[in-house]
């Protein structure tokens, strides 16, 4: 009789996992997984910009077919926190990791709960008490400005923001910093943060935040529409000069339109309960037990820095006090980083191997960039595997990468350290990227020369499957 019920237990297991399987196989293979026709700014999506995010639908459909009420959904490398909005609004519990205090800023904004009728009082309040600290006591903001930064980071402010944008600036951080909440100020520190970073360089000199390498602007227009910089260009015809100029707007208008903006998100999320927990923490060592995730869904930065996240972050991230020489030295901490030297290399399984040794053979340093990248996805994934609970799969989108003319494999890189590792691999499935609307390097068309756009039109979607008799570690 108990061995007629434990093969009974057996059975129903079998057929749970096998129910499960099915749902993940056809959620990655049948499904349009490309969302080109839906909006994505509802909610809190749109408080920020953020290179090469996901669009909210993706992670959404997993969370709604693959876990229950009050589930518990990760995503170890959240960047602006897509996975754990959409945990939230469908009612499970988010967790997500990351280490650049941007991203984390950004997370916790958009699953924060505020009164938007305080957002609207504090909003008011900073404008106009920015403007006038700007009439009435300019000189105590300069003193404000060199006594508090340092020389370095006042070097790149000069040459990244006109002097009147400095100071505007300038009068909106002072404010923002009088606030005591600690929500509400990280709110109007994202609002402000969210009109420097922009794909056109918002209010600072750069002509393009989305380019691997941002420009700076030749031909600057003052608000008033006179020109103040780089006089020399101004009779070249229009088709010469588009691409060089900058026609500055007031921060302190654009800071009181994108709270405005903000505010709709705070609405639209109204009665919608708090359940994401933020922190920051490296996704290669992770602060949680074994088996106590129900689902992950995640997306890895692209191979050797192809998107390079503090390069944009920092315009915005200097003006709340961080030094560049930190945000320049944190770079080295980031998954993708170049930095090789001293570095703890994994050993990868054969056929990972083989694509770092044949990039090697052509350019040995670039052959151990690609290594430390897998090295670190190796670890990552082993985190990854450890929390999942038994049973359960992981959701990992990944762009791909050419370096040197290599194809560097990543999707089918990832799936064979993931089985490496103990993981099943039920499917990979391909969404083509609409590059007009996300944050990405180089222009939207594509150009077939260009070898970072021969990287970034497409991305993969791979199912890792946890089988129901595993253990914690393998």
């Amino acid at each position: 009789m108990m061995k007629n019920k434990i093969d009974e237990r057996r059975i129903n297991i079998i057929s749970r996992s096998e129910e499960y399987l099915y749902k993940l196989i056809n959620l990655i293979t049948l499904n349009d997984l490309n969302f080109h026709e839906k909006g994505s700014l509802y909610a809190s999506h749109n408080f920020h910009s953020f290179p090469a995010k996901f669009p909210p639908q993706l992670p959404s459909i997993f969370i709604s077919n693959l876990t229950s009420f009050r589930d518990i959904v990760l995503d170890p490398m959240q960047g602006s926190g897509t996975t754990l909005l959409e945990a939230n609004l469908l009612g499970r519990i988010g967790i997500g990791f990351d280490i650049d205090p941007l991203a984390i800023k950004i997370s916790k904004v958009k699953n924060s709960q505020l009164d938007p009728i305080q957002v609207a009082i504090h909003g008011k309040n900073i404008v106009r008490n920015a403007k006038i600290a700007i009439q009435d006591h300019p000189n105590s903001l300069w003193d404000y400005f060199h006594n508090y930064w340092q020389p370095e980071t006042i070097e790149f402010i000069n040459y990244w923001f006109d002097i009147e944008t400095q100071l505007e600036l300038l009068a909106l951080i002072c404010e923002i910093q009088k606030i005591q909440n600690t929500d509400l100020k990280r709110f109007f520190e994202l609002a402000l943060s969210a009109i420097i970073i922009t794909k056109s360089g918002g209010v600072s000199l750069a002509l393009d935040l989305g380019h691997t390498r941002p420009h700076r602007a030749k031909l600057v227009y003052s608000k008033s529409g006179k020109c103040i910089e780089g006089i020399e260009f101004v009779n070249l015809p229009a088709n010469k000069t588009r691409h060089l100029t900058k026609y500055l707007r007031s921060p302190i208008d654009e800071f009181e339109k994108r709270v405005l903006n903000n505010l709709k998100g705070i609405l639209e999320k109204k009665g919608i309960a708090n359940e994401a927990h933020i922190l920051m923490s490296d996704a290669q060592q992770m602060p949680l037990s074994n088996n106590s995730i129900d689902l992950i869904v995640t997306s890895p930065p692209y191979a050797s820095n192809a998107i390079d996240y503090m390069r944009a972050h920092k315009f915005a991230l200097v003006w709340f006090g961080y030094s560049i020489d930190d945000l320049s030295n944190k770079r080295s901490e980031y998954i993708g980083s170049e930095l090789i030297n001293k570095y703890e290399f994994e050993d990868l399984p054969i056929y990972s191997n083989q694509i770092v040794t044949k990039l090697k053979n052509k350019d040995v340093k670039r052959g151990l960039v690609l290594h430390r990248y897998y090295s670190e996805m190796t670890r990552v994934m082993r985190e990854m595997y450890r929390v999942l609970k038994p049973g359960k799969a992981a959701i990992v989108v990944v762009g791909n990468s050419q370096i040197k003319g290599i194809d560097t494999e990543t999707q089918n890189c990832l799936a064979d350290i993931g089985r490496s590792i103990g993981f099943e691999v039920p499917a990979i499935g391909v969404r083509n990227l609409d590059r007009n609307r996300r944050m990405m390097p180089a222009g939207g068309k594509l150009d077939l020369t260009s070898q970072i756009q021969k990287r970034m039109h497409k991305e993969y979607v791979i199912g890792f499957y946890k089988s129901e008799n595993a253990t914690s570690m393998k």
